[in-house]
């Protein structure tokens, strides 16, 4: 028996795979229903009202289970939740889930794991042959301090919801990632003035190109990689021109080293002036913030958009080949432990385009995994030994991506999947000729 922690997108399609290979487990979710943060009433989801996906629907849908027709390019949150919420009804998921149930703690034995687990106020000890960890990547706040005090009010993106917060207000977004960007937006509309800070160069993407979904454009020729980037950023300076037109700081690295920013509204309300873009922070006294270029104002609410980190807090961080000062656990394909047959780490990972489908492929090369492992095959031998070599190994395509904590489980998408792909089809092949029958010859 097998434990799945989570059930937001990535721990569903875990939770599907091990079903699919008739390997039984038990799902443990905080929340009372499935879909993680995209379930804005999860107490402990980070969504706030006006949040859309970020990518189009055609490249995030699990393929076993597209999104419905009627479905806009760019889904609600809401049409979210009511995705996953049909996609665990469909593969009949709900079952094998306790509900409103913490993990507590996950405890290494001789043999397997100890998961000790709480529910009203009740705790509950299980032995699991493994462990699969789907709890997310964003829900512990970042939250780096801030050079003075301020007397204002101050809150992190995660626990936005509404813009009514920022009625009448003086307003300093800190970052210019997609939520700072998207909530900057938000606040143009209620509050008395919105600055965004920002220390480094974004790209910016529109979300729509000629009508049609962004991300849903290239990919049909496969063109070397500084040719992509330089003619994918041509191609950006044309439609947007350059964030330094705007006010903002132009990036010092090219194109896909970063996550870029899908959100042009956020120029558009810059080149209209209803956003101010601002410097990084020097200084702040009360209410009046200095930024490094001298400039001044005065705010009544700093919203930090600075995004998440990683967080197990029920498992030693030993256990989880992760050293210090280092942005997250060091695994192969950011799954595999090189050490451990038996725990794996589920959905640390992004990639621009990989989409929900890219995360399906990885769970089920997982499944495949412990059934070739349980059956002591070559093929998982030979799997085994790969990852006990590339465990520190990360697939990026040849980027060089920016030295960030945001950044340190980054790939690249194609590689990714090539991969995965790979391995996938070596263990399924390993399956078949383990359940070949024999021939008439060693049956008699």
């Amino acid at each position: 028996m097998f434990a799945i922690i989570g059930a937001g997108p990535m721990g569903l399609c875990t939770a599907r795979q091990l079903h699919k290979h008739g390997i039984p487990f038990v799902g443990f979710e905080l929340n009372n229903d499935v879909g993680g943060l995209w379930d804005i009433e999860n107490p402990h989801s980070t969504m706030y009202e006006s949040a859309h996906l970020i990518s189009s629907k055609s490249t995030t849908e699990f393929s076993a289970f597209p999104m419905r027709t009627d479905v806009a390019p760019y889904p609600h949150h809401s049409e979210m939740r009511r995705y996953f919420r049909d996609y665990a009804t469909h593969f009949s998921l709900y079952e094998h889930y306790q509900f409103n149930t913490r993990v507590v703690s996950v405890e290494r034995l001789d043999k397997g794991w100890k998961l000790t687990s709480e529910r009203d106020g009740e705790r509950r000890e299980w032995q699991f042959e493994g462990v699969l960890i789907a709890n997310g990547t964003l829900h512990k706040p970042n939250r780096p301090k801030l050079p003075g005090e301020f007397s204002g009010e101050l809150m992190h993106s995660s626990e936005y919801r509404s813009a009514a917060v920022f009625e009448s207000k003086r307003v300093l977004v800190l970052g210019c990632g997609n939520s700072a960007c998207d909530i900057a937006v938000d606040a143009v509309h209620r509050a008395a003035s919105v600055d965004l800070s920002v220390r480094r160069g974004y790209y910016f993407l529109p979300k729509f190109i000629l009508g049609k979904p962004t991300d849903t454009f290239g990919g049909a020729i496969k063109l070397p990689r500084p040719l992509k980037q330089r003619l994918d950023g041509l191609m950006v300076r044309a439609l947007v021109g350059k964030p330094s037109q705007y006010g903002l700081p132009d990036p010092d690295y090219k194109l896909y080293e970063s996550h870029p920013v899908m959100n042009s509204l956020v120029l558009h309300h810059l080149g209209h002036g209803d956003i101010k873009a601002r410097r990084d922070i020097a200084g702040i006294d009360g209410k009046q913030v200095t930024f490094t270029d001298g400039e001044q104002a005065e705010y009544d609410l700093i919203l930090q958009g600075t995004g998440y980190k990683l967080d197990y807090p029920f498992i030693d961080r030993a256990h989880l080949n992760w050293p210090e000062r280092v942005g997250a656990p060091q695994l192969y394909l950011n799954v595999f432990h090189p050490h451990y047959d038996d725990l794996f780490m589920m959905g640390m990972v992004e990639a621009s385009g990989l989409g929900w489908q890219g995360r399906d492929e990885q769970a089920e090369l997982v499944a495949l995994y412990i059934r070739q492992t349980q059956a002591g095959s070559a093929a998982a031998q030979r799997f085994k030994q790969i990852k006990q070599q590339r465990a520190s190994i990360r697939l990026d395509g040849g980027y060089d991506y920016l030295d960030l904590e945001r950044m340190a489980y980054y790939v690249h998408k194609d590689s990714y999947r090539a991969s995965i792909k790979q391995h996938t089809d070596e263990l399924k092949q390993g399956l078949a000729i383990q359940n070949a029958p024999l021939p008439q010859a060693a049956q008699a």
